[in-house]
């Protein structure tokens, strides 16, 4: 990255659906000319856009966080409109409520999809056959979707081309300051190269589990953040469950979806999928912890469990595992809400923090986009 860049309209750090996505939206709606995304990665959404659970949100997830559930039932028909390509539907999509432990009833989980305007139906006969009726109270028919990361990631690349937005892969932004006349000054070392400084309007930080990993000016987020390690286990159904996708709530939680990028499913579980946790804090570099972190599988203590549930998953095959950090809002933890954090940075003008924690939740970082004044000063 040696030669001059030259004043850039926006600078994005982080080349996930996110970062991607807010590129495009600066370029297009915003009439942006000079759009750079800096990238740490070899290509775009390689990391949570493609490791985490690939499951379009519908609200059914969420009954102890209305607000997080109706925002996912607005946005899936939204998502499923913008990306048909990237979007499969074509599974059954069960949810299960637990007999004992769980925090919501089946009566109160009916009431609460009512509520938000889901769909909802008594499952029938040979899909509550899948269960286990001495553990599981209630089995309900669902709308629900998952989406291919891989082919997200095709129509990233195909718009940021057409765009003329560059991206600079295998680059890391070490430091954002307060520029002269009014810039932002983003510290950037590029593999191989020597780390040089570019000068933009406006930085858009989104890189998810990295928000408050910059030194200079940058004052980091208000909103306290807590760091997971997570294990998706990924795994060839057995005949009998290729073709659906089920959830167990909401006590014992865990969900077996379609994980279409690799033609298999994620298994996780409340218990086993989190495997390490800290408060964020500048200094303790998510990326480096996951690097230095034993990845043993727990996947034999999922299957245990949720065989109890769901006899049929014991003839699962176990195929791989997807480590990677999930970054959530601490606030949130005891009503398992998502909603987006979105921060304007007063102490340096033209910069925003953006994370969401679900795939739809970018109408919400758009909508809140559609309402900041980005004009050029």
């Amino acid at each position: 990255m040696s030669e001059n860049l030259g004043l850039q309209d926006a600078v994005i750090i982080g080349g996930g659906f996110y970062g991607a996505a807010i590129a495009i939206y600066l370029a297009k709606q915003r009439g942006f000319k000079r759009v750079l995304i800096i990238e740490r990665e070899s290509s775009l959404l390689t990391r949570a856009s493609y490791n985490n659970q690939a499951r379009v949100h519908n609200g059914y997830h969420y009954p102890r966080s209305f607000t997080t559930a109706y925002r996912s039932r607005v946005n899936l028909p939204r998502f499923v409109q913008c990306w048909p390509q990237a979007v499969k539907i074509d599974f059954t999509k069960l949810y299960a409520i637990a007999r004992r432990n769980s925090k919501v009833t089946g009566k109160q989980f009916q009431r609460f999809c009512h509520e938000i305007g889901a769909r909802v139906e008594i499952a029938k006969p040979e899909q509550r056959a899948l269960f286990s009726s001495q553990l599981i109270e209630d089995v309900f028919l669902v709308d629900e979707y998952a989406f291919d990361a891989m082919k997200l990631a095709s129509w990233a690349e195909d718009e940021i081309k057409q765009c003329g937005i560059q991206v600079r892969f295998e680059s890391c932004a070490t430091a954002i300051y307060h520029g002269p006349d009014n810039s932002v000054l983003v510290q950037v070392k590029e593999k191989g190269l020597a780390e040089v400084t570019i000068a933009t309007r406006f930085v858009f930080n989104c890189t998810y589990s990295g928000l408050n990993q910059f030194t200079g000016d940058f004052p980091g987020t208000t909103t306290k953040l807590k760091q997971e390690i997570t294990e998706m286990a990924l795994m060839q159904a057995p005949a009998e469950l290729e073709g659906f996708g089920i959830t167990v709530m909401d006590g014992p939680f865990f969900s077996m979806m379609p994980f279409p990028a690799r033609a298999l499913h994620t298994l996780s579980h409340v218990r086993y999928t989190p495997h390490l946790h800290w408060i964020d804090q500048l200094g303790i570099n998510p990326y480096q912890k996951l690097e230095q972190y034993e990845r043993q599988t727990r996947v034999e203590r999922m299957v245990r469990d949720v065989a109890r549930y769901v006899p049929s998953v014991l003839r699962a095959r176990y195929i791989d595992s997807l480590f990677e950090v999930k970054t959530v809002l601490v606030k949130n933890e005891g009503d398992d809400g998502r909603p987006i954090l979105f921060e304007r940075h007063a102490e340096i003008p033209g910069c925003f923090s953006v994370l969401g924690g679900k795939i739809d939740n970018i109408y919400d970082v758009l909508e809140r986009l559609d309402d900041e004044n980005l004009c050029f000063f």
